[in-house]
Formats: C-alpha cells, sequence, structure tokens
C-alpha cells in the first residue's frame, strides 16, 4: 500500500499557514495513507492542546485524524527499531569528549515506520534530521561550524545507520510545490486576478514557499527562486 509519513515539524508548518485542509486533496490525488506515528501525535496534539499559544492548531489536526485524513501508526517494532536509531545517531558525533544529541524521539519514530512500511516519501522539515538521512558527513561540517570545534566521527555507528537504503525525503516546500501544480491552491487567486490587476500565479507560489520558510521549513531563498524557476516564474523580482 502507498504511503506517506509526516514527522512533527512538517505538520506544525502546514498548520500554521493554515494549509492543512490542502493535506485531504493531496491525499486523494495520492491514493494512499498519511500517516503519523504516536510521538508525532504527542508533540502536535497531546501536548498543545493543553497549552494556550498551539490549542487551535491542535484542534485543527485532530480534525484531520478524526475524517481519517492522517492516521496514527502505532507498532512495537516501530518503536524498538526507533530506539536502536536514536542510539546511532546520538552516539555517532563527539565533542569536547562527549556525544551529540542530535535527535529527538519523534523524528526517529517517524524514520522507523517509514523504513517499516518502505513508504514512498518521508515529509520532514527539520533540518538535523533530513540531512543525517542524507549526507550525514555534511551534519558533521555544520556541527562543527557551529559549535566551533572539532567534531569527532564514530565510524562504526555511520555505518550500521547506512543500511537503512534509500529513503526519499521531502520538506513541506517540495510537497506544496506538488499541491501547487495540481491547482488545489488555485481557490486563492481565482476570479481575484481583476482586484489586483496582474496575474497572481507566481505571487500564490512565493507567498507559500515564504510562509513555510518564515514558520520552520529549512528552505533557503535561493532554493525558493529555483522551484520558482521549475515552475515557468522568475525568481527573484
Amino acid at each position: 500500500m502507498r504511503s506517506i509519513v509526516f514527522d512533527s515539524s512538517a505538520i506544525i508548518s502546514i498548520a500554521t499557514n493554515n494549509l492543512l485542509w490542502v493535506l485531504k486533496s493531496l491525499k486523494e490525488k495520492f491514493r494512499g495513507n498519511f500517516y503519523i506515528t504516536e510521538s508525532v501525535k504527542e508533540e502536535i496534539i497531546d501536548y498543545p492542546i493543553k497549552t494556550k499559544k498551539f490549542k487551535l492548531e491542535a484542534m485543527q489536526i485532530l480534525s484531520l485524524i478524526s475524517d481519517g485524513v492522517l492516521e496514527v501508526y502505532s507498532n512495537d517494532k516501530v518503536k524498538e527499531r526507533s530506539y536502536y536509531f536514536s542510539n546511532l545517531i546520538n552516539n555517532m558525533f563527539e565533542a569536547r569528549g562527549e556525544f551529540i544529541q542530535v535527535v529527538q524521539k519523534g523524528e526517529m519514530e517517524s524514520l522507523a515506520l517509514v523504513e517499516y512500511l518502505s513508504s514512498n516519501a518521508f515529509v520532514i522539515d527539520e533540518r538535523t534530521t533530513r540531512v543525517i538521512i542524507e549526507n550525514p558527513l555534511k551534519l558533521l561540517k555544520l556541527l562543527g561550524r557551529k559549535l566551533h570545534t572539532k567534531i569527532k566521527l564514530n565510524k562504526n555507528s555511520l555505518k550500521a545507520f547506512k543500511v537503512i537504503g534509500d529513503i526519499n525525503v521531502i520538506r513541506t516546500s517540495e510537497l506544496l510545490a506538488v499541491a501547487f501544480e495540481l491547482g488545489i491552491l488555485d481557490k486563492y487567486i481565482e476570479d481575484k486576478e481583476n482586484l489586483v490587476g496582474k496575474d497572481l500565479k507566481r505571487d500564490l507560489l512565493d507567498g507559500v514557499l515564504w510562509g513555510l520558510k518564515l514558520k520552520g521549513c529549512a528552505i533557503s531563498s535561493n532554493e525558493i527562486n529555483e522551484l520558482l524557476r521549475l515552475e515557468g516564474f522568475k525568481g527573484k523580482r
């Protein structure tokens, strides 16, 4: 069965841009399942629903689960595998005699679920986990620059982690670019261009991408311009 797994960072980026409604249309086009893990549910619903700041977003996400758009997947094997990943990665990079804790429970449980289901994609905006999956040696350099010290690499942990195979990691920027291509976002501009006297197609995509960037998606301005170019628009304006 086709599936996509979402990390909490991705759902938060979408929710804080008031774009959760897009997921239903995307799922219908995808014809598969959209999953989150128990740990991610705790991060985006169970905890924030008790707060003032993110209570509304938590309730909106809860509605997606109630409607079956998002499904919570729980499996003991996935949890065990997530502990394994956490131990590997959090013992991979050492600075000043101590290992650096670079990943959290929710991210690793999501990664374990992607592997378990052989999912089509893993949607995650959090930069560190995305880099560790795609290019662990790049993270080595990033950590060194951030901490202003030499980072020691545990090669055994790195070798063991690499056996998970290829995972298709995407950000919400790529996911919403697909929604744009499918015309799902067109309701924002239909019958409105006469009000501003110009074509709003480019502004729609630009606005979505910058909204995601400013709410947590790790995408650079150059990458935004590249996505605009790929969609047939000029980059900077």
